[in-house]
């Protein structure tokens, strides 16, 4: 007769292929499993260990067990970039419009735009924060915030940043409309019309957007959808071209959700600091790491005060706050003077709220849920797409965020697939929006910041039945 805890993993494992235990959940803790299965703690252990050893499950650091994805070892990781290799100005980011539509559109399955969906964000510790805000003693609330906005709220974040081993002071920092317009600025502080900016490829089509609208030319660099921009790429084209920035997301980058270790970090710090190119680093996704330790940032090794670090509460608080930040260091006088020009000032309330939120741990408890919650999602997706999706479809599998980064076959056009999908309400971000030179055509970008329902499996199986039709024709 076979062990009592081979048993019990035999019972796990038979629910998990037959699908009543599905990918990216929790299995409950040990003293319930020895409860409900009437066997001993070390039995349980037992059962879990052989079941981690059989790759049905993994053990996350002070979290738990969590079942792994069937398809896992079968999914490969798409390719290395290989961008063109000379510097562009942007075009076709009109395509982007419709994605941004799409998310707006009632019924609308949306896997396109990286938007959490309400049920991932503490609605209810929000809704009780900006009551409080508008409460705010001393008529603080009805007052304007110039740059660099609301004392209280930069303090708070450049004591997380100082956590992260950042030598940030609060007045280094400003508070902007999102990530998006720090990023703004901070190309426009660093760069004019007609510069070359380096940067990952693919990229984040906001980006793109930006530099389309200062005038500047991109210049794309190879990157690895695990390991992340290539240092060694970039080194060459900065012998080459007049480059002038570089913005990388260093962590959880969007769309491979690719992340540069603490020694490519440092690496990368330092040859744009001895070519003198300012760096803007982008960490929205940061927080968001399904590791029990976050992630460390690039800005930690600057010693220069020329890396420009930008990030934002939006895709783990809430979007509607609008509450971005950038750590401007030898810029902060400039970036000050171009915000206010540009739109005067934030609004009040939301920075209230926000800095009530991060001083009573709120922020920190919900990060914890969101990242299981992300995690779980992520894998679900991930394995579902791996099941409908045509044979040697290749799938990132990010530590962290929520973007999935699809490679189809060479002979599938993601731009008709988007097309078509829309069309039965499914929005999903097609390849070549993630270029300045219209690549990636085989390629899509998936957020996974949905809860897992019966319409999200529907609306994958159909997108997998949609790929499976390109391929053919």
């Amino acid at each position: 007769m076979a062990p009592r805890y081979r048993v019990l993993a035999s019972q796990i494992a038979g629910d998990i292929e037959n699908g009543l235990l599905q990918a990216g959940n929790k299995l409950p803790g040990l003293r319930h499993i020895s409860k409900q299965h009437d066997v001993s703690l070390s039995t349980a252990m037992a059962a879990y260990r052989y079941l981690e050893r059989e790759q049905y499950i993994e053990a996350r650091p002070r979290s738990g067990f969590y079942i792994k994805p069937r398809f896992e070892n079968e999914i490969e990781s798409p390719r290395l970039s290989h961008p063109d290799s000379t510097p562009k100005l942007v075009s076709n980011q009109q395509r982007v419009m419709q994605v941004i539509s799409a998310s707006n559109q009632p019924g609308m399955l949306r896997l396109g735009a990286t938007v959490p969906d309400a049920s991932f964000l503490p609605v209810a510790s929000l809704e009780r924060a900006l009551s409080a805000a508008a409460r705010h003693p001393y008529g603080r609330n009805h007052n304007y915030d110039f740059p660099p906005g609301y004392i209280g709220l930069r303090k708070e974040l450049a004591k997380r940043m100082n956590q992260l081993g950042c030598r940030v002071h609060h007045d280094e920092i400003m508070i902007t409309q999102g990530c998006q317009e720090a990023l703004f600025l901070a190309l426009k502080v660093c760069c004019k019309a007609g510069d070359v900016v380096a940067l990952e490829s693919p990229v984040f089509y906001g980006l793109l957007q930006i530099i389309d609208t200062l005038g500047l030319q991109a210049l794309e660099i190879p990157t690895d959808p695990k390991q992340g921009i290539s240092l060694e790429a970039l080194q060459l084209a900065v012998e080459k071209w007049p480059v002038k920035a570089c913005v990388v997301i260093t962590n959880f980058s969007n769309p491979t959700g690719a992340s540069l270790s603490s020694e490519r970090k440092k690496t990368l710090v330092d040859m744009l600091a001895r070519n003198n190119i300012p760096l803007i680093e982008d960490d929205i996704y940061g927080d968001l790491s399904f590791a029990t330790q976050r992630p460390g940032v690039a800005k930690q090794y600057d010693n220069s005060g020329n890396n420009l670090y930008c990030s934002s509460l939006s895709k783990t608080l809430s979007p509607s706050l609008r509450i971005g930040w950038i750590a401007g260091g030898s810029y902060i006088e400039e970036l000050n003077y171009q915000k206010f020009t540009a739109n005067a000032a934030n609004a009040t309330l939301p920075q209230l709220a926000a800095e009530r939120l991060l001083i009573s741990g709120e922020y920190d408890r919900h990060l914890h849920r969101m990242r299981a919650a992300a995690a779980s999602s992520m894998s679900r997706i991930r394995e579902h797409l791996a099941k409908y999706m045509p044979a040697g479809t290749r799938i990132t599998q990010p530590q962290g965020g929520y973007t999935l980064w699809i490679e189809l076959a060479e002979n599938i056009d993601t731009l008709k697939l988007a097309e078509k999908a829309l069309a039965e309400n499914i929005s999903i971000a097609a390849g070549p929006l993630f270029s300045a030179s219209d690549k990636y055509k085989n390629c899509f970008r998936v957020s996974c910041a949905l809860p897992w329902n019966e319409e999200i499996d529907n609306g994958l199986r159909r997108l997998g039945a949609l790929a499976h039709s390109l391929s053919l024709s």
